[in-house]
């Protein structure tokens, strides 16, 4: 891989990891509902979860959805049930009371996991695969989600960040409860580029 198309995935990686999306907008209520350290398990799923799919989709994967379309459509809807359970959970999380810890952060292997109906994960593995990668070797595939393993960590906390010091501003149950249904509507104007491509 050249230094241009190394520097020009690196570009992507950060402007598709850094923008909003199912992940950055999860982990900002998360952030802002149970602060930084107990969302960690979360952004490192999110992470390793990615990078994870970066390789399985390079290995192969892609080849599947253009060899039978319609498990792509099928994953689609998934994506989009799925996302909109989650955004309806947010939405309805209740506040959490000083020193109580009601509820649960989402763990790291649920976030590793949610990377598979993330239909904004699924657009940045294929498009990262097919625009930056020269040949389909293990290392190119590699170098690839090496490149978005190192961009992504710091632009997950940093949506975990600006959560936790939103928390401030969120400290009577009203302005927490339209922080939640905010980002709750976020998530599901995030399956906007789904629905109508």
């Amino acid at each position: 891989m050249t230094l241009d198309i190394l520097l020009a995935l690196a570009a992507f990686a950060l402007v598709s990891s850094i923008t909003p999306g199912p992940n950055n907008l999860m982990l900002m209520a998360s952030g802002a509902n149970f602060g930084f350290v107990r969302t960690v398990p979360h952004m490192l799923g999110v992470g390793l979860g990615f990078v994870l799919m970066v390789v399985v989709v390079g290995m192969g994967l892609a080849q599947v959805f253009d060899a039978y379309p319609v498990s792509y459509t099928v994953l689609k809807v998934a994506s989009i049930l799925y996302l909109g359970y989650l955004a309806w959970k947010i939405a309805n999380a209740a506040p959490i009371k000083r020193g109580e810890a009601v509820g649960t952060p989402m763990t790291f292997l649920q976030a590793a996991a949610f990377q598979w109906v993330n239909p904004k994960a699924w657009a940045m593995a294929l498009t990262a695969i097919s625009a930056y990668t020269p040949d389909t070797t293990f290392a190119a595939i590699a170098l690839v989600a090496v490149v978005f393993g190192a961009v992504n960590l710091p632009s997950v906390s940093l949506w975990t960040v600006m959560g936790q010091q939103m928390a401030r501003v969120l400290t009577n149950p009203a302005r927490l409860r339209a922080f939640n249904w905010t980002m709750a509507a976020l998530l599901i104007a995030s399956l906007y580029p789904v629905l109508f491509p």
